[in-house]
């Protein structure tokens, strides 16, 4: 037990550490590379804040534990979608005042959509996979082509800019110097061994612990595994929002849900080909639908996230979280 939950602990530590450090490297040798500001933020650093569900969920797949890399896909959605837009409202309240408030969130319903739609059909191939990675390169390629148009402000107001503009907002230091090739190198391998290290110890643990808690593969994926890979956008939503920043705030759990649902899903499929559990059908994936559904809607309808309303989000993740576990 005691060897379970340190590698548990030690994994996610490993894994955010290892997340920060390959965003710092990955983001020097673009710039040291010359590739354009707009680019690094669109692809490298979005990118880079998804390594720790990514190495996860890969790292539980070639374990053969495809229900730990689901859960974890799963559960992190829902962990974006209602605690961590629940507490970022809770300390300070959400204002929209963007043009596009409908366009972002209606694509992360069709991937929540898409995800439920696979589990009901009970479809998995490595085709599958490949065409959820290309819906993904197809979005961000979209994104970058709008924004270096630059035909108007609301260009650049996609959820994948938003990711890089709430990371940057906790990290002052991210671009750091280019005197040479040596540093950014070192540090990018650095965060990969750490990433692969802290994958490794992470999944190993979740799965010792459900053997010993006699709990199943799926719900350590849903709670512990989600949670804490999901702990760095709680980190930067909950700054953006401080520094009223709604839209970064907003656009950042939209973002990684994007991520999570056709980067980290199909390349989940691709190397594991399996069905999605069915067993995340009812409840996990209606919920993931309906709380996309909720993001599409709320912003247009009300304008506005308060803190009775993340609260009540908060609130609804908790009941989750203890309903998950009475089941089993």
């Amino acid at each position: 037990m005691m060897t379970a939950t340190l590698l548990v602990l030690g994994g996610l530590v490993a894994l955010m550490v290892g997340g920060d450090v390959l965003v710092r490297g990955a983001v020097r040798l673009a710039e040291k590379a010359g590739v354009t500001p707009l680019l690094v933020g669109l692809v490298v650093v979005g990118f880079g804040t998804s390594m720790p569900e990514l190495v996860t969920s890969i790292e539980a797949s070639m374990m053969g534990s495809p229900a730990i890399a689901w859960g974890n896909i799963v559960g992190s959605n829902l962990a974006n979608s209602l605690l961590i837009l629940g507490a970022a409202a809770a300390i300070s309240p959400m204002y929209w005042t963007r043009t596009h408030t409908l366009r972002d969130p209606a694509v992360a319903v069709a991937a929540s959509v898409i995800l439920l739609a696979l589990a009901a059909l009970g479809l998995g191939h490595w085709g599958i996979g490949v065409a959820l990675v290309l819906g993904l390169f197809g979005y961000i390629a979209w994104c970058y082509r709008s924004e270096k148009a630059g035909k108007d402000i609301a260009a650049a107001e996609n959820v994948v800019h938003d990711r890089a503009t709430a990371l940057e907002m906790t990290d002052a230091n991210l671009h750091g110097k280019l005197d040479g090739w040596l540093v950014p190198i070192l540090l990018t391998l650095a965060g990969l061994g750490l990433l692969i290290l802290g994958g490794q110890a992470l999944v190993t643990g979740a799965i010792d612990l459900a053997r010993i808690l006699g709990m199943s593969e799926t719900l350590i994926g849903l709670t512990i595994v989600a949670i804490g890979t999901s702990l760095p956008e709680l980190v930067t939503t909950v700054i953006a929002a401080r520094k009223g920043e709604s839209g970064i705030a907003f656009g950042n759990v939209i973002g990684s849900n994007l991520y999570n649902a056709l980067g980290i899903g199909g390349a989940t499929m691709m190397v594991a080909p399996q069905a999605i559990p069915y067993e995340l059908l009812v409840p996990d994936l209606l919920l993931v639908v309906a709380t996309a559904v909720f993001l599409l809607a709320w912003p247009s309808w009300r304008g506005r996230v308060g803190r009775q309303t993340g609260f009540i989000l908060m609130a609804l993740y908790a009941g989750y979280i203890v309903m998950a576990v009475l089941q089993g």
